[in-house]
Parts: C-alpha cells; sequence; structure tokens
C-alpha cells in the first residue's frame, strides 16, 4: 500500500496548497526512535547543550520570513500574530540555554557523612539526569511556540533528551521546514541532526508513544485526542510520564463593585481576549461569573459592543469551524440560554464571534447545562449573571480543573476590604495560574511561570512554559557513598563545574 500524502492545506479555502510529506509507517517510526536514542549520549554536555539551544534561536530568526510565509498560508493567523509568536519561540529556546548553563535545574544535594546521625548517614550525592528519548505532540494553534520548535522541544533538548516530534496535520510544511532549521543547528555545533526528527500521521503518533525508547511524551491538544494517548502511555508494559495540556475553560469571577466601578472596561476587555487569535488560544476566557443587576448589565452592554465590532475570521481549518458551528448551536439551544451577539458563520469559510449569557442559578441547580461548563474552541464565551456569592460557589464547584482563573475585583477590594482574598481562595484550586484584574490570554515565559493546571487542563502537575518546564523531562539519581573519581563532575567535592548545589542542606 502507497504511503498516504500528507497536504498543506489554506484554511482560508479548504484547497490542498502542496504535498509536504507523506504518513511515516511503524517501520519508519522506529526507525527514527531508534536513531534518536541512538544520538543521546551526544546531548550530555551542558555546553554544547546550550549551544543547540542558541543556534536554533538564531537560524531560527534567520528564516523567520519564510516561517512566517509559510505558517500564515496554513493557519491563517497573521503575519503580525505569528511574528509575535516566533519572536516568543526564539526567546524559549535563548530562556533554556541560560538554564542550561546557570545549572540549578539539576537540584544538585549532598550530604556528606554523619556517624551521629539516627540512623547514621552515609554520604550521599543527588542530582538530576535526563530521561531519553521524549515523544512531542504539537498543538494546532501555536504553529511554532507549541510546535516543533516550541517549548516541549525547547526544554526536552535542554534537559538532554532528543526529540521525535509528532507534526499536526493543520500546518506540515511549517513543521518540516523548522525541522530542517533545528536539525542544521545541531549540525551546526557539532551534533548529530538526529537529535531532533519529525514525523506525520496520526497512527504515526499512536506508534510513537507505544515504542519502548520513547521514555516520556508532551502534548497539546484536545481532550480526547490527549486523553487516548494518555491512556496509551500508562498502558505500556513500561509506562511513561505524559504531560499533556488537554483543555481549559478559563473561569473569570467579576465582583459586583468592581462591576460597578469600571464595568464598561471589563466588558471591552472581555472582548478583546476572548476574540483574540479568533478566540483560538488555550487560555480563552470561555466562562465569566458577572452580577445581576444594572453593573453587570453595564458590562454586558460593553461585551456586545466589543464583540458586534470584531471582524469574521477564518479558523485554523474546516474541522475546527463544523466543530464550533456545532458547538455553539447546542449550547444556545439550551433553555434560559440568550445571545446577545449569536456566534456562527461569518461566511464560507469563516466565523463571527458571539457570546451567550444564562442565570447562574440554572448551572448550579442541575446538569441540564453542563455543556455550557465545557470548553468551545472558537471566539464565544459563556457569561452566567449571578444574584449572590453563594451562587458564585455553587458554580465554581462544578467546574473542571482549568489553565488559568481570572478574580476582577474593585479597587477597595485589591486593597483587602471585602471577599476577594476568599475568592481567591475558591478560585486557586481550580487553575495553575490565577489572576487578578488581566486576561489570561498571552503566557509569558519567565522563571515563575505556572502554564498547567488540574486534570482535564493538564495530565500532571508540571508546567510546559518556563524554565521549570525542563523538570518534566529529568529524574533523580542518588549515589551512595561513591569514590569521588567515579562520580559525575557536578557531584565531586571540588565542583569542577560550578554548579549551584545544597551542602548538607545548605546553599555552598
Amino acid at each position: 500500500m502507497a504511503a498516504a500524502p500528507v497536504w498543506s492545506v489554506d484554511p482560508r479555502t479548504g484547497k490542498q496548497r502542496e504535498e509536504v510529506a507523506v504518513e511515516a509507517t511503524a517501520a519508519e517510526v522506529d526507525q527514527t526512535v531508534r536513531a534518536a536514542h541512538a544520538v543521546r549520549d551526544t546531548l550530555a554536555g551542558r555546553t554544547v547543550r546550550a549551544a543547540l539551544l542558541r543556534a536554533a534561536a538564531d537560524l531560527l530568526d534567520e528564516a523567520g520570513p519564510h516561517v512566517i510565509e509559510a505558517a500564515d498560508a496554513e493557519t491563517a493567523l497573521g503575519p503580525g500574530r505569528l511574528t509575535g509568536e516566533l519572536a516568543r519561540t526564539t526567546a524559549q529556546f535563548r530562556a533554556f540555554a541560560d538554564v542550561v548553563e546557570e545549572g540549578s535545574f539539576l537540584d544538585v544535594r549532598i550530604d556528606h557523612p554523619d556517624a551521629a546521625a539516627i540512623p547514621p548517614r552515609p554520604d550521599l550525592r543527588r542530582y538530576k539526569v535526563p530521561l531519553g528519548v521524549v515523544a512531542v505532540y504539537a498543538a494546532s494553534n501555536f504553529p511554532l511556540a507549541f510546535s516543533v520548535p516550541g517549548g516541549d522541544t525547547a526544554s526536552a533538548l535542554a534537559a538532554g533528551c532528543p526529540v521525535v516530534v509528532k507534526a499536526h496535520p493543520d500546518h506540515p510544511a511549517t513543521s518540516e521546514l523548522c525541522a530542517s532549521v533545528l536539525r542544521r543547528a545541531a549540525e551546526q555545533v557539532g551534533l548529530p541532526a538526529d537529535v531532533i526528527s519529525v514525523v506525520h500521521g496520526f497512527e504515526a503518533g499512536v506508534a510513537l508513544v507505544k515504542h519502548p525508547l520513547i521514555a516520556a511524551a508532551g502534548f497539546t491538544g484536545s481532550v480526547r485526542g490527549g486523553r487516548a494517548l494518555f491512556d496509551a502511555a500508562a498502558a505500556r508494559p513500561t509506562p511513561i510520564p505524559f504531560h499533556g495540556e488537554l483543555g481549559s475553560l478559563n473561569p473569570v469571577v467579576v465582583t459586583e463593585a468592581a462591576a460597578a466601578e469600571r464595568g464598561e472596561q471589563i466588558g471591552a476587555g472581555l472582548g478583546g481576549s476572548m476574540t483574540m487569535g479568533v478566540g483560538q488560544f488555550c487560555t480563552k476566557p470561555g466562562f465569566v461569573l458577572a452580577p445581576a443587576g444594572a453593573a453587570g448589565d453595564t458590562l454586558v452592554k460593553s461585551l456586545t459592543a466589543a464583540v458586534s465590532d470584531s471582524e469574521a475570521g477564518v479558523l485554523l481549518d474546516h474541522r475546527m469551524r463544523d466543530n464550533f458551528l456545532a458547538g455553539v448551536r447546542d449550547r444556545a439551544a439550551l433553555p434560559g440560554v440568550d445571545a446577545p451577539v449569536t456566534p456562527g458563520a461569518g461566511g464560507e469559510h469563516t466565523v463571527s464571534a458571539g457570546f451567550l449569557t444564562v442565570s447562574a442559578a440554572l448551572l448550579a441547580a442541575d446538569g441540564e447545562h453542563d455543556l455550557l461548563l465545557e470548553e468551545c474552541f472558537g471566539p464565544v464565551t459563556v457569561v452566567a449573571r449571578y444574584e449572590s456569592a453563594d451562587e458564585i460557589a455553587a458554580v465554581l464547584g462544578r467546574l473542571p480543573g482549568n489553565l488559568t482563573a481570572t478574580l476582577h475585583v474593585s479597587s477597595a477590594e485589591a486593597a483587602g476590604e471585602g471577599e476577594a482574598a476568599a475568592l481567591i481562595a475558591e478560585l486557586t484550586p481550580l487553575a495553575g495560574r490565577v489572576l487578578v484584574n488581566g486576561w489570561p490570554t498571552g503566557v509569558a515565559v519567565a522563571p515563575a511561570q505556572q502554564h498547567g493546571g488540574p486534570y482535564p487542563a493538564t495530565t500532571s502537575t508540571s508546567t510546559s512554559v518556563g524554565g521549570t518546564a525542563i523538570e518534566r523531562w529529568l529524574r533523580p539519581v542518588a549515589y551512595q557513598t561513591t569514590p569521588d573519581a567515579l562520580l559525575p563532575p557536578e557531584l565531586r567535592e571540588a565542583n569542577p563545574l560550578g554548579v549551584p548545589r545544597r551542602i548538607n542542606g545548605l546553599p555552598e
């Protein structure tokens, strides 16, 4: 049987652009993984890893015009958005190069022997080592920052793990182009190109997570697809860590005092956030608890104006467009649901933004409206109007895990008055990142970032953004009573590599 072709498709027209690859067979996946496994030791040195990450960033910047052109042709995200995403992508590579060189990620801990301790303590020296070959499943909505050259790839290479990426079918040409740049970066710093590879095809993705030489996996996508791969990773004879980002509603709570103080501003901000990128951000605010009454009416009026002024846009592919139209239709048909701005088809290939409103009491009372508490990918949000703090608590108690949760408070509440602190305490169990008086779209690449949350937002407690994302691809090893000459350099008494360490519980 001939290998199935992989086509690049223009989402603005639905027409095929070019055949860019063929779907990988099980044998080809096996060959690719084994090639990556065979070169894993070439990534052992932190110096060469940092060089690789910086070379990748530089070459991606050089290829920027071609990368942006290819990505726009396949995603319709626009040159402006993609220029910013490329800058974010190369910044991630450089940030991880700094992490690798600094060395704290190794978490070196040395406990000298103490015969007087109870029980007696031997000489113990602990640090972290790379897991092995990492499988990365690229996202649809970020063809660069969460795809072939994305944060999963950058953090895995930083940890010393070769990477095999399962490319997303929405941007195969971009994936091939970026893969060629990364492989060229590897060769430029003296590494084999096989430290980074790409495969295409659904069956290839399944074979990849099941391959015995794959040591861990990172995924960004749907709940359905991510859960299937997560289950496959757990069902292996040797289960592996699966760090999946699956879906998020990203709830927002607006206090009555905040709505009274700046309802118009909050409504406009919400409109901008939920329509950003045609509503295709994983951090889109998809559910809002706003007060009933005049203050909440001002917010809704402002949101209506903001969403009505937004232009129709193209989703990443026509399957997503079909799912969006079906999703908003089913939600709008529920009893008690209104559509101040009806989301739907903007044209043959586009969608128009909108939002739905419902009484919070209906959501708190029964399960008939549970669909409103599930993510709908695209430019739509649900505004639930509450009458009391009890209704807020009841609805929050029914929400699944999320990447983010946002609270909008008044100036007085921000200074400690009222129940703002109690609301933050209610939101904290729901999300990995809690915001106050901001919007969740936009995830800074920073050491303190947490991009991950309770299931189904993610399948682990780790972050996929920021310096600590490297921890997903490492495991600790302790050496006991090991002669100094036989220890890894990072654990030797003289610390020849100068890595940060803790000695007997204290910083060195």
